[in-house]
Formats: C-alpha cells, structure tokens, sequence
C-alpha cells in the first residue's frame, strides 16, 4: 500500500510546462522587441543614407554606453516595484566629483575615478535606507534626490566646467577595440556588467527575492527574502553604476560640468520599460532591456541621419514609452480575461452574468 501511495506521488501525471518550449521562447516581449528593433535596424540600412557606415555604428556603441550600464540595475530596481529617478543627477555629481578630484586635488585619475564611485554608492544608499527601511514610496525619494544630487553638483563648480583631463585617458573613453572597427573599448565593461547582473537576476536566490517582492512585498517576506537589504544593495548598485557611467560620460567629452546627463533618466526608463519590464514590479529579463536600449539608439541614429529634430526624436520616444506601458495592462487584461474563460465551468454563467457557451438552456427556467 505504502509503495503503491509512493509510486503514485512520484510519478508525474500532468506536463512539465503548459506550453512548449518555442512557444515560451518566441512568444514573449523579450522576443517581440528583439524582433522590432532587427527590423527597424534592417529598414534604416536600406532606406537611411550612411546609416550601414561603420562610424554610425561606433557612434550609436558610444552614445548609448551610458544608458546601456544604468539600464542594468535599473532592471532590477524596477522589478520589484520601485524606480531610481536620480541615476543621471548621480552622474552629474560623480563628474564634478571626478574633476574636483583630480584637477584642484590633485589626485590621480583611477583614485578620483574610486572616490567619484564611492559618492555615488554613498548616493545609492541615501535613496536605498529611505525606500527600503524607512518605507517611503520610491518615486517620491527619487524625484527628491534628483533635484538634491543635482543641486550639489551645479554649487559645486556653478556654471564653471572642468576640463584638463591627461590625453591619454579621454582617448580611452572613445577608443575602438581594433583599429577601423565599429566596436568601441567601453563595451568591455558593459559586457562584464551584463554578464554580472545576468547571473545575478537570473541565477540566483538574490534574483528570485528580487521578482518575489514585486510580485507581493508581503509575501516575500514571509518567505525569508530581507526586502530591506535588497532594496538597500540595488539602490547602491544603481548609484555605483550611474557614477561609473558619469566618469565615462567626463572622459568621453572631457568635460566635468554639474549639468552632465541632464534628464538621461528618462531614456534610461523609456528604454528598461521597453525591453518589457514590467513598471508595477514582478516581470522583466535584461535580454529585453538591452533590446529596448539598442532600438532606442537606433531610432535616434537613424532620425538624425534624416535631419529630424532632437524634439521630435524626444517625441517618438515618449510614444513608444506610453505605448510600452499602455500594451503591458492591456495583455494583462486579456491574458486575465482568457484565463477567467477556461477556469468557467461549462454551463457557468460568466463574471458578466451572461450565460455559458455550452449546455442547453431552459428557456422556462
């Protein structure tokens, strides 16, 4: 009898998954914003003049650096329900820092480089300790340390910008991997960042805590995910990021000011949103943010190369976010509606109150 019950409970009577694996794979928003931005880059090659030329390329890898490393923990902040609205004042004040640093201090460049990091981890935790311990909501921490980094930055310097930086470093920013090709040397560190915060999310209890707590705070609790540390160690990630990208962003133009990266944050956002991550938290993977970050790149490449205007490409930007987020209700919605439909018994009547499709009906009653 015992064998019989053990050989019952062993054995698996229904499917591992409900759908196959090409369906899990190709029918997700991942996949559909893969396959958007391989046809907006194919469109733009063969109707966009020079747009195939290899310095189109480097220059679309150097312009979207910034927001491709503070896209990566952003993903993550996101998922389990906040937002970090102060990653491009961080970079703002990790220039000024980086130019303080080591121009008037005389420090050099990898230790001012290190200190600029360290503000910005500094920063992370501010807005982490405010959001994760004190339990204020995160966009209004956010909003209010972005007006406060900011305004640190610009009475730093004021309208003064700091430009002597050593040759040789500025030229590391925009060096090309090889001589001649499209692929710039800053793509060495995002592809360590994305390889990190892949095994991170995707691969780790740390990960799974971080999509439990958007999914139900509560809940995650209750099953032994420390929601106030996690929430404290991304916000400190994003901030160590942002300075990161802040230093690149000095290096590049070899300029500190304290407007640097002015309103990034919000191509930072459109983009994580449009990979698919969902903004109420619970839903999103960084194959998908790295998509959206790239076909924003693209689009941006491509308008300008037609000679459209910065606020008209601001423009599409801001469609494509609204759409991004009006299309994840919607498929919420219908995906509800499909499931409410198939858990109905026949002959139910429906939430509406309308009679089922099958069973004959009494008119009589």
């Amino acid at each position: 009898m015992t064998e019989t019950i053990e050989h019952a409970v062993d054995e698996r009577t229904y499917a591992a998954w409900s759908r196959p694996l090409w369906w899990r794979v190709v029918m997700t928003r991942e996949f559909a914003m893969i396959a958007l931005l391989g046809i907006v880059y194919a469109w733009a090659t063969g109707n966009v003049d020079n747009f195939d030329n290899p310095l189109t390329l480097y220059y679309l890898f150097l312009d979207v650096a910034p927001i491709l490393m503070i896209a990566l923990p952003m993903t993550l902040v996101i998922i389990t329900g906040g937002i970090d609205l102060s990653v491009a004042s961080v970079m703002g004040l990790s220039s000024v820092l980086l130019g303080i640093f080591h121009v008037d201090l005389g420090m050099s460049l990898p230790v001012a480089a290190l200190f600029a990091i360290a503000a910005g981890v500094l920063c992370g935790c501010f807005n982490g300790f405010l959001v994760g311990y004190v339990g204020l909501p995160p966009l209004a921490v956010t909003i209010g340390s972005l007006a406060l980094f900011r305004g640190i930055a610009v009475g730093l310097l004021g309208t003064e910008a700091i430009t002597d930086f050593p040759d040789r470093w500025s030229d590391l920013a925009r060096e090309r991997i090889v001589e001649g090709s499209s692929y710039p040397v800053v793509l060495a560190p995002i592809v360590v960042l994305i390889v990190a915060f892949a095994l991170l999310l995707h691969y780790s209890p740390f990960g799974r805590g971080i999509y439990e707590i958007g999914l139900n705070e509560q809940a995650a609790r209750f099953s032994g995910v420390d929601v106030q540390r996690t929430k404290l160690i991304l916000y400190a990630l994003s901030g160590a990021v942002a300075a990161f990208a802040g230093i690149y962003y000095t290096l590049r133009y070899g300029s500190a000011r304290g407007d640097n990266a002015e309103y990034l944050e919000l191509q930072i956002v459109a983009a994580v949103l449009l990979g698919g991550v969902s903004i109420f938290g619970g839903r999103g993977a960084l194959h998908g943010v790295i998509a959206g970050v790239l076909l924003i790149g693209v689009l941006q490449s491509a308008l300008r190369l037609e000679s459209v205007s910065s606020n008209v490409i601001n423009i599409v930007i801001g469609v494509l976010l609204v759409l991004s987020v009006i299309s994840t209700s919607f498929l919420s919605w219908v995906s509800g509606l499909r499931a409410t439909r198939r858990r109905s018994p026949a002959g139910a009547a429906r939430p509406d109150g309308s009679p089922g499709d099958r069973g004959p009906t009494n008119p009589a009653g």
